[in-house]
């Protein structure tokens, strides 16, 4: 009799623990809540900053550092800013977005460089997608007819940097983020030309600018004259030969949003195959946020590139939604644990500190010594978009 009553005992303890250990959707959805709550608040700090005219990028030995708006990151602040304000209704921070679009406006006709789907679709795209004004729209739709001035017909890709002394024809694998704001003008009753050179461009790049083990070349530097490839290289990875790890990231996602657009299954088996390689990299750390360059020198004690994490999370959750089950799984999960992560004190900011940012420890181009562990605008926009998407599709 007392053992049954014991057993009944330890059963009812069991059970009462069981109800009071918190549920894991609903320890992500406080996660995300609390992280937005603080981008809120930091983002007022980071405004304070800015130097009127210019947009925010990084902070320094102590100070604040802007860039000019035709800087390629000149669009993070104001899409960093739409995505806190859809979470948290704060209408400071609608007031900010707006102002920002203001400033970047002139960008619409920019054509110096294969950027403008950073600078004007991540900004006045989810100011449209949260607004529908559309003035935000025929904004979207200048930039990309703007880019596609960049077009090599011969070539078939978007030229990404001007001739100089380093490269003739220079494509580089970011330019694949660029393709999205080509896709959405036509298929939101612009011109059908801008997608046919998306998929030229990726088809492209998908040709040239991959190993056999799904890593990515930086740059491809393509002969005008011939059509031919002069060489493959890098600007900001270890090595010619080495997977700079934000480039690996802008691959994965670029090819997710291919599919999405498309749903070409070249393009997601190649994200898939982009994603199994980074996952199952030897050199990527427990908590997934990577060292600068898979193969980097001195690992372990290496610099990380918080801003790769930050794309790869938000690349990784919108790839599991085209996966079966297992790699649903498996790409949610390795999202999940660089949101956490991210969001942990070894790489998320103090409230006030940081200069406004959200995130410490980036690298921007650690060959060039350049914006080596500091805050990147762009690590903050990743993250807050994927903790947008987590929710979105998984809360």
């Amino acid at each position: 009799m007392k053992t049954n009553t014991l057993i009944i005992l330890l059963f009812i303890c069991n059970l009462s623990f069981a109800r009071q250990k918190p549920d894991k959707a609903d320890d992500m959805a406080k996660l995300i809540s609390e992280q937005f709550e603080f981008a809120a608040g930091q983002y007022k700090v980071l405004g304070k900053n800015i130097t009127p005219g210019q947009t925010p990028q990084s902070f320094a030995n102590g100070k604040p550092v802007n860039r000019e708006i035709r800087w390629w990151c000149s669009g993070f602040y104001a899409g960093g800013l739409w995505y806190i304000y859809e979470q948290t209704n704060d209408r400071k921070i609608k007031e900010e977005a707006e102002k920002a679009l203001e400033v970047i406006e002139p960008n619409k006709t920019f054509t110096g460089n294969h950027d403008l789907g950073f600078m004007m679709y991540c900004s006045f795209g989810n100011a449209y997608r949260l607004t529908q004004k559309p003035e935000y729209k025929a904004v979207i739709e200048r930039s990309a007819a703007s880019l596609s001035t960049r077009y090599r017909p011969n070539l078939k890709v978007i030229q990404s940097w001007d001739a100089n002394k380093y490269w003739k024809c220079p494509v580089i694998i970011d330019n694949m983020m660029n393709l999205e704001m080509l896709n959405w003008v036509s298929d939101n009753g612009g011109d059908t030309k801008y997608k046919e050179i998306a998929r030229a461009h990726a088809n492209t790049t998908l040709k040239n600018h991959f190993r056999p083990d799904f890593s990515s070349y930086h740059v491809v530097d393509y002969n005008t004259e011939t059509g031919g490839i002069n060489r493959k290289a890098t600007w900001q990875g270890a090595s010619d030969c080495s997977s700079w790890s934000r480039g690996q990231a802008w691959a994965l996602y670029g090819y997710t949003l291919m599919y999405r657009s498309t749903k070409k299954a070249a393009y997601l088996k190649q994200a898939k195959g982009i994603a199994h390689f980074i996952l199952n990299h030897p050199n990527l750390p427990a908590d997934k946020i990577p060292y600068w360059d898979f193969d980097a020198q001195g690992i372990p004690f290496a610099q990380r590139d918080v801003s790769a994490a930050a794309v790869l999370a938000s690349g990784l959750l919108e790839l599991a939604q085209y996966s079966g089950t297992k790699e649903k799984s498996e790409f949610k999960l390795a999202a999940e644990t660089m949101i956490r992560s991210l969001s942990s004190p070894q790489y998320r900011s103090k409230p006030g500190e940081n200069g406004g940012f959200l995130l410490m420890h980036s690298t921007g181009a650690y060959p060039l010594n350049s914006e080596i562990d500091v805050p990147l605008i762009y690590a903050d926009y990743y993250y807050l978009e994927a903790m947008a998407r987590y929710k979105q599709w998984y809360l």
